[in-house]
């Protein structure tokens, strides 16, 4: 007997930092708004739609952004109210189902093939839970609607903001097929550079490779990238999903020597790795770096600190220290990676320093 499809929600809220800052004061409501920090090391953690029209984005260092948009107004998070507002938001989700997977403070799947109001359709669950959420906290989400957690993802993204994008079981291979590589969940700037130059652009043209062929070229990824490619993806919705450890890496397409070169990469890792750990409202003690050197032998080591963190600034120093201890001959460079584990409670998450936001 055929297992029905499954029915699979992904909730992503429209610019959810800086919509709460725009809610909550009506002087920021249509205007160009980041919230993050204005220094000289500051990045932009979340950009309002008024600010994305100039180009403003997420992770952009602040310089950019104020150049982009030369009237943008940056305000310094307030992690409680998007706590409060969090909080809110996944009340509306357990009113309609158990199976939730929050992946940060703005953004869950859903598992709704039974849900808790006894509806058939995913999409009219989807409708009314957008509808509960704006009608309780004054936000907009957006959803995705989907037979898995990929192309769930990649729907809430289609129609932003407030969109509601769905991908029956019938249009599953279509869809996949006309995606650009740049789309796929997973699928990073550098992969997808190393994807155009082997002629892989979209689905249809990811889907000519075979599993083997892409291991090879990818490594364990590439069974991954074989498997989306035909649709499959059947990681459940994890309602007890205990987060470790929270990274980026990076493979350079060209090996890294110089010293400013690894202090610039070290810098993007610390500033990504940062953005992640707000968002997802973590900070942890334990740093780790992770070096491939060009004969692609690897390294990591790691420091464990007294105090909960998750400041770039901080990855970024601690990143420095690490490198070079393990790297003293200077060896060119392959791949870099910062992670943070050893996670704090949330009630032992108030002895960080200053966000270098």
């Amino acid at each position: 007997m055929t297992t029905p499809p499954r029915k699979i929600i992904h909730i992503d809220m429209d610019a959810f930092y800086a919509s709460v800052e725009q809610r909550d004061n009506p002087e920021l409501r249509g205007q160009p708004v980041a919230v993050g920090g204005d220094g000289s090391r500051g990045v932009v953690a979340a950009a309002s739609y008024e600010a994305r029209r100039f180009g403003v984005r997420s992770a952009m260092p602040a310089v950019t952004a104020r150049r982009k948009c030369p009237q943008l107004i940056f305000i310094r998070p307030r992690f409680d109210a998007y706590r409060e507002a969090s909080r809110q938001i996944h009340r509306v989700f357990h009113r309609y189902t158990d199976l939730v997977e929050p992946l940060s403070l703005d953004e869950a799947y859903l598992d709704v093939t039974r849900n808790k109001a006894g509806l058939d359709s995913a999409t009219e669950l989807a409708r009314q839970i957008k509808r509960d959420i704006g009608q309780e906290t004054a936000l907009t989400a957006s959803a995705g609607v989907s037979v898995n957690k990929f192309l769930a993802k990649i729907a809430s993204d289609y129609d932003k903001p407030d969109g509601l994008y769905v991908i029956r079981p019938q249009q599953v291979l279509a869809f996949i097929e006309q995606l650009p590589i740049e789309r796929f969940f997973g699928v990073g700037k550098v992969t997808a550079r190393r994807m155009r130059a082997l002629g892989i652009v979209d689905g249809a043209s990811l889907k000519q490779w075979g599993r083997a062929d892409l291991m090879r070229h990818f490594g364990k990824s590439g069974s991954y990238f074989y498997d989306i490619a035909h649709g499959h993806d059947d990681r459940p919705v994890e309602a007890r999903r205990v987060r470790k450890s929270l990274g980026a890496e990076c493979t350079y397409s060209q090996d890294l020597v110089h010293q400013a070169e690894l202090n610039d990469a070290l810098s993007e890792l610390a500033d990504e790795v940062a953005l992640r750990l707000q968002k997802a409202d973590k900070q942890g003690r334990t740093i780790t770096l992770k070096v491939r050197f060009a004969d692609f032998t690897q390294v990591t080591r790691s420091i464990s600190l007294d105090r909960a963190v998750s400041d770039a600034a901080t990855l970024f120093e601690h990143g420095q220290r690490l490198l070079a201890s393990a790297n003293p001959a200077m060896q060119p460079i392959r791949l870099l990676g910062i992670t943070l584990s050893n996670f704090a409670h949330s009630e032992d998450q108030g002895a960080q320093l200053p966000l270098d936001l």
